[in-house]
C-alpha cells in the first residue's frame, strides 16, 4: 500500500492514454494509493485488461482529440480531484519532409488533446484539485527530426504555465511532467523504427536513447508515477506552473 494512501483514498482520478506505458503505471499507482481511477484510451483491449486486474479502476474508450467525446466523458463524472493528461504520440521526420498532415497529427494528440482534457477536467474539479500534463523533455529542449513533436510539447508547457497563473487563487495546481526517454512501448516502437531504417541492432538503437541520460539508463515509468503521486500528495499545494524534468540530469 502506498504511503500516499491516507491522502488519496477515495479521490477521483482521470488518466488519459492509460492503456500502456506511463499511463498504465500511473493508473496502478493511484489505485494502490486508494484512489478511484478512470483510464481512457483508443484501444479497448489493454484498458479492459488493466481494469480487470485492479479493483477501483474503470475505463472508457475515448479519443482525446474528439471534443464531443471528451465533453461527454467528463459529463458522466459528477466531480474529479485529479486529472492527468497523459495521452500522446510521437512521429519523426526531417523537418523539410514533415507534411502538414503529420504536423497536424502531432499537434492534435499532444497539444489539443491536453487542452481538451484539462479544460473539461477543470470544469469538474473539486476544491484543492490537481491538473497534470505529461509533456516530455521535448517540451524543454529541441531534438532533431521531431520538430512537430517538440513544438507540441513546448506548447503543453506554455499551456500549463498559463493555466497555473489563472487558477492559482482557486487552490488548484497545474504542472507538467517532462520525462526523458522512458522504457515504454512508445520508445520500443522508436527503437524498431531505427533498426528498420538504419540496420542497427536493437541494442545499438536502445543505446542511442540511453546515452542522452547522464545515468546511462532509460527512465522507469514508476519514476514518473512517483512524481505524479508527490504532486497530488500532502505538502504540494505551493508547486504549480512547473515543468518538472524527470530525466536523470539531461540538459
Amino acid at each position: 500500500m502506498s504511503h500516499y494512501s491516507e491522502h488519496l483514498s477515495g479521490k477521483r482520478v482521470v488518466i488519459t492514454g492509460g492503456g500502456s506505458g506511463i499511463g498504465a503505471d500511473m493508473a496502478r499507482g493511484f489505485v494502490e494509493a486508494g484512489a478511484r481511477v478512470t483510464v481512457t484510451g483508443r484501444r479497448r483491449e489493454p484498458l479492459e485488461a488493466l481494469a480487470q486486474a485492479h479493483d477501483g479502476l474503470a475505463f472508457e474508450v475515448v479519443d482525446v482529440t474528439d471534443e464531443a467525446a471528451m465533453v461527454a466523458l467528463f459529463e458522466t463524472l459528477e466531480s474529479v480531484d485529479i486529472v492527468i493528461a497523459n495521452a500522446g504520440a510521437a512521429e519523426s521526420a526531417p523537418f523539410a519532409k514533415t507534411s502538414l498532415e503529420q504536423w497536424q497529427r502531432m499537434l492534435d494528440v499532444n497539444l489539443s488533446g491536453v487542452f481538451l482534457t484539462l479544460r473539461e477536467g477543470l470544469k469538474r474539479l473539486n476544491d484543492g484539485g490537481r491538473l497534470i500534463a505529461v509533456a516530455s523533455t521535448a517540451g524543454l529542449k529541441g531534438y532533431a527530426y521531431v520538430g512537430a513533436y517538440c513544438a507540441a510539447k513546448h506548447g503543453v508547457v506554455g499551456l500549463v504555465r498559463a493555466l497555473a497563473a489563472e487558477t492559482a487563487s482557486r487552490n488548484v495546481t497545474v504542472n507538467a511532467l517532462c520525462p526523458g526517454f522512458t522504457d515504454t512501448p512508445l520508445l520500443a516502437a522508436s527503437v524498431e523504427n531505427i533498426v528498420a531504417k538504419t540496420g542497427q541492432s536493437p541494442e545499438q538503437a536502445t543505446e542511442h536513447f540511453q546515452s542522452t541520460n547522464p545515468t546511462g539508463r532509460l527512465v522507469a515509468p514508476a519514476e514518473v508515477t512517483a512524481t505524479a503521486l508527490w504532486l497530488c500528495g500532502p505538502g504540494s499545494g505551493a508547486i504549480t506552473g512547473q515543468a518538472i524534468s524527470i530525466s536523470g540530469g539531461e540538459v
